[in-house]
């Protein structure tokens, strides 16, 4: 890599001035963008950054770099330091104007960045469809159309994995959120919009791979078995890659090895991915559900207990054997191991014979009201259980005759109607329930604050 890009190359975007240099590199770009070319005069780019320094919303210059400079002179920096650590380069035509080009990298690198700063998701949909519809399609370049299908594979499977790395992120970051307002949030407003809503839902719909994979299987499995195909692909890939013939068949056989393996072993990557958010949700719920009970029996008070441990932990930033280290433990409890090698280590005693002595069995009478308690205490515990159908009934019973209504029309007088709306919004993503969920504004709700959502009745 560092034989095509300079060694200095990402110095603009480590220095102190890197909002700086970014924010003028997106200018240059856009400016570039709408000609025929990446090239344009130097006098027109000049103009354009002089504006952007003499505008108050203008990055601060942080050192003396440009400091010195008056506006224009900081445009014309701009382009020579750019010049310098190879993002540019200028040339002088036959007229004498100097005109600036983007370098080809940069220009790669600069449309990258700017998906990752616009947080463009995978579109599964397309590389889908283009797979479809290159497999399907009867051409007469079988060697392009084999690459393209290889690479549209591999930008599947990549999109596929990175949404799999991404789950487990949030996972790892549910344990930082210390309020049921930040998990609350992390869930419905991050979690549901960047992951569920754009990519994980449309995985399970639309972008469905097993509406695709079979015809694609069988028809690259046929064309791995036709003399012909594997002849005019191996002759055109020969001259592509400028390799043997010999070699550009032996490719061909593996590209569709790979292809066809990677579409079979992609329920493994689905799977973990399911498996992953469904273990999100249950998180979430449970941190949540945790955080909003509180009493004074064992399981509260231990709540508590672990609540200020953890906070005493996070002010120090002490790692987790750090729990020893706290004062106040030692007044609650001391934890300690006993260990030994195996049960052979004790000593048994010898015991004697001894006689058997029957005893009379007393038979004791039920007591049915004591019964009749317990059986009711827990009949109440089962109907306390939330489970997708009660959910669905309890949305139903409040929707009545109308077609919809709002979440925050709903009751909420409790820490228990609370944890109904967020199943309410959860079980909303699923397609065989009879009502469906629209996110809208944040709204607050008797001390509860969360986004409103519409319910539709299906």
């Amino acid at each position: 890599m560092f034989h095509i890009l300079p060694g200095n190359f990402f110095v603009p975007l480590s220095s102190p001035n890197r909002i700086v240099y970014w924010d003028c590199i997106c200018r240059l770009f856009s400016v570039m963008e709408h000609q025929l070319s990446f090239g344009v005069e130097r006098e027109v780019l000049v103009d354009e950054l002089q504006y952007y320094f003499e505008q108050s919303a203008a990055a601060d210059v942080v050192d003396e770099e440009f400091a010195e400079a008056d506006s224009r002179g900081k445009a014309n920096g701009i382009l020579r330091k750019l010049e310098f650590y190879g993002w540019i380069e200028i040339e002088t035509d036959k007229s004498y104007v100097q005109r600036v080009n983007f370098m080809d990298y940069a220009v790669r690198l600069i449309k990258t960045l700017l998906e990752i700063a616009d947080g463009r998701k995978v579109e599964y949909q397309g590389y889908i469809y283009t797979i479809y519809s290159l497999v399907r399609a009867n051409t007469d370049h079988p060697g392009v159309v084999l690459l393209q299908i290889l690479e549209n594979t591999d930008l599947l499977i990549t999109g596929l994995k990175n949404l799999n790395s991404n789950i487990k992120h949030y996972i790892d970051e549910l344990t930082r959120h210390r309020t049921v307002a930040e998990i609350m949030d992390a869930l419905f407003n991050d979690y549901i919009t960047n992951i569920v809503d754009k990519a994980y839902h449309r995985l399970l719909t639309s972008d469905n791979v097993s509406k695709f994979r079979p015809e694609i299987i069988e028809r690259l499995e046929s064309r791995s078995r036709s003399r012909s195909y594997i002849e005019k692909a191996s002759g055109e890939l020969a001259q592509l890659q400028e390799i043997s013939l010999e070699k550009a068949q032996d490719t061909v056989y593996r590209y569709l090895h790979e292809i066809i393996e990677a579409f079979r072993n992609m329920d493994d990557i689905l799977n973990e991915i399911n498996q992953k958010n469904t273990q999100y949700q249950r998180a979430a719920i449970n941190r949540a559900k945790f955080l909003l009970s509180g009493n004074e029996d064992v399981r509260g008070q231990l709540k508590e207990i672990l609540l200020a441990v953890n906070e005493r932990i996070n002010e120090d930033k002490m790692a987790l054997g750090g729990i020893y280290e706290i004062g106040f433990l030692e007044d609650l409890i001391r934890l300690y191991s006993v260990s030994f090698l195996d049960e052979r280590s004790f000593y048994s005693p010898t015991e004697g014979k001894k006689e058997f002595v029957p005893q009379k069995l007393e038979n004791h009478e039920v007591d049915l009201e004591a019964r009749q308690e317990k059986l009711r205490k827990m009949m109440e515990k089962m109907q306390r259980v939330l489970s997708k159908e009660k959910i669905e009934n309890y949305v139903l019973d409040q929707l009545q005759d109308r077609p919809q209504m709002m979440a925050s029309q709903l009751p909420l007088a409790s820490a228990e109607d609370f944890v109904k709306i967020i199943y309410v919004r959860l079980y909303g993503q699923r397609k065989k329930l009879k009502y469906h969920v629209e996110p809208e504004e944040m709204i607050e709700v008797r001390g509860y604050r969360f986004r409103d959502f519409r319910i539709r009745r299906k």
